[in-house]
């Protein structure tokens, strides 16, 4: 178990990370989502113990570990930016640390080629990394992590630089290899979606603090505030200030319908998601708002159309191919039941009745 107790990070004047406290199990899978700069690298250093904490504690199956160098450490990263030796062949890299292991010829090569055939490099072995893509360096980079049979497994966006079809096989595999070898497995990404794919826990990361951490659907289906809410949306989440009134909540001059549950009369914002708002009424799509559009996206099977209401820029995630032209005036339909309401200071205080169907 790795257990991070107020950790603090401080780079001159520049707080990198704020006050984190985790605690990742044995075999577990642990996201930390969050966008470019919001401290995910930072937090796995410290993790590793490549950086020291400028405060708080960071244990490993209950030894403190601050100030253990990482050579002294069963550790292993990959990074989206791949790290493998020039000079070896991906055979050698990928046995590297069974060698300093000491493993036999036998059970070492057995390992190599079990993690070659996983990440399709059986036909590279030979190959040194210099007359490799930049997918089958890392792809190098993954198995050489993958037999290390680490305590710790970092992966920090390692990916981004796959094709599409190998990115899904690993998002399958990768949690469950990892797992099954009992190691703590923390895996860093910008993609809400990814994260939602691999499941696991997620611990979402704003600016060097974690928001929120729990399991991965509970922190996208009930975070605990706006901030947390807008990490884990892709497209971003649709926003409106509202007015609570005793019979509606006010947009504007527009009454979006009501929200259940005793809330006091206040102002709040309004949180929905794209995939929620629709081009068609229906009984539950019963609010109409009046739109202008901005632009529109075909994205293969589905269509992003980005409209300016009233009041906001919203974003819609249809299904299908919907052609619309920049400056057309349509009509949008929102589900009340649908919404999260957050309060002036950014804590949830409603979410969608029905939370098995607000993804």
């Amino acid at each position: 178990m790795l257990e991070l107790v107020g950790v603090s990070k401080r780079v001159g004047t520049e707080l990198h990370i704020s006050d984190v406290s985790l605690t990742l199990e044995r075999g577990s899978l642990n996201i930390l989502l969050g966008p470019t700069l919001s401290g995910k690298t930072s937090l796995m250093r410290l993790m590793a113990g490549l950086d020291r904490p400028t405060r708080g504690g960071i244990t490993l199956d209950g030894k403190d570990v601050v100030g253990v160098p990482v050579r002294r450490r069963n550790v292993a990263m990959v990074y989206q930016q791949f790290i493998n030796y020039p000079a070896f062949t991906v055979y050698e890299n990928i046995a590297s640390p069974l060698r300093l292991a000491g493993l036999d010829k036998q059970t070492l090569d057995a390992k190599v080629r079990e993690a070659a055939e996983l990440l399709k490099l059986t036909d590279y072995l030979q190959r040194t990394p210099l007359n490799l893509s930049g997918g089958q360096q890392q792809r190098t980079a993954i198995a050489r992590a993958l037999v290390k049979n680490a305590d710790l497994v970092l992966l920090d966006e390692p990916l981004a630089n796959l094709d599409y079809k190998l990115r899904e096989e690993l998002r399958v595999e990768l949690p469950r290899i990892f797992g099954e070898s009992g190691a703590i497995l923390v895996y860093a990404t910008t993609e809400p979606y990814e994260a939602l794919m691999l499941s696991g826990k997620t611990a979402t990361l704003c600016e060097g603090r974690v928001t929120q951490f729990g399991s991965t659907i509970n922190v996208y289906k009930q975070p605990v505030d706006i901030t947390t809410a807008q990490i884990f949306s892709d497209p971003p989440l649709n926003l409106a200030k509202v007015q609570k009134t005793p019979a509606t909540l006010a947009y504007g001059e527009q009454p979006l319908g009501n929200v259940k549950g005793d809330l006091p009369n206040d102002d709040y914002t309004v949180a929905i998601r794209p995939h929620h708002v629709s081009l068609n009424p229906s009984e539950c799509y019963s609010v109409k708002l009046k739109a202008v559009v901005s632009t529109s996206e075909i994205s293969g099977s589905e269509t992003f159309i980005h409209v300016e209401t009233e009041h906001d820029r919203w974003v819609l995630l249809t299904h299908g191919v919907h052609r619309v032209n920049t400056g057309d005036n349509i009509d949008i339909y929102v589900d009340p039941s649908r919404f999260y309401l957050f309060n002036a200071s950014g804590a949830l205080v409603h979410s969608p009745v029905n939370t098995s169907d607000a993804a």
